[in-house]
């Protein structure tokens, strides 16, 4: 198993003290921070939007992974690019022309990813799975934070990692949602690169150990 992408989720951090929060995961072992943009149309729930992730850019010093669960995403991701994000990824589900969403985003010179919800199979994207960069499984229903776990995910991962090797695509396999120490293990036996981890590392009295924690389990 290859060590794992640590990727803390700034939507469980307490945003009245988002900068302290930001430098904890900058002296954090942590790899990349997560970043979720909800719209209450394409989920049920608001969360961050352009200013939100400014500001964490002028905190960080770790690799903005920003996640766009909204509609018509085009209209959008030029102003997440300025803003701050290094990698978009965008729904699937929303997504009319796939090739040209991936296009857009790698045109802004950002890496492109496509995320899925839980009920949507993964078979969607062997037209383009040469030419995205992550694919984020949502392990959750989108639009909340601490939820619990969907075990099918495992199952979905295993598949998506063979069409991965298949296809001789270079994706990451991203996972967004209820990742802990207990199922840890068996996503990164699946095929797992990349872990999101928010109420899990935020409700702890010590963030910095669990993400080590994270970090470190083989």
């Amino acid at each position: 198993m290859n060590v794992p992408i640590i990727a803390p989720s700034v939507l469980a951090a307490d945003f009245a003290n988002l900068a302290r929060d930001v430098e904890m995961i900058n002296q954090s072992e942590a790899d990349w921070i997560h970043i979720d943009i909800m719209d209450g149309v394409f989920v049920p729930n608001f969360s961050m939007g352009i200013p939100v992730v400014e500001a964490i850019r002028r905190h960080a010093k770790k690799f903005l992974d920003v996640h766009l669960m909204i509609v018509n995403p085009e209209h959008h991701v030029e102003a997440f690019q300025r803003a701050g994000a290094e990698n978009i990824s965008v729904h699937i589900e929303v997504c009319r022309n796939m090739h040209r969403n991936i296009q857009q985003i790698r045109s802004l010179g950002c890496t492109v990813g496509i995320a899925l919800n839980p009920h949507t199979p993964v078979t969607l994207l062997e037209d383009v799975i040469q030419d995205v960069d992550v694919v984020c499984v949502m392990s959750v229903n989108p639009g909340f934070g601490a939820q619990t776990f969907i075990p099918h995910t495992f199952a979905k991962v295993r598949q998506l990692r063979e069409m991965i090797a298949a296809s001789s695509s270079k994706a990451k396999i991203e996972i967004d949602g209820g990742v802990n120490l207990s199922n840890i293990h068996e996503l990164l036996e699946a095929g797992a690169d990349i872990l999101v981890a928010g109420n899990f590392i935020f409700s702890s009295p010590d963030p910095k150990a669990v993400i080590s924690q994270l970090k470190t389990v083989q």
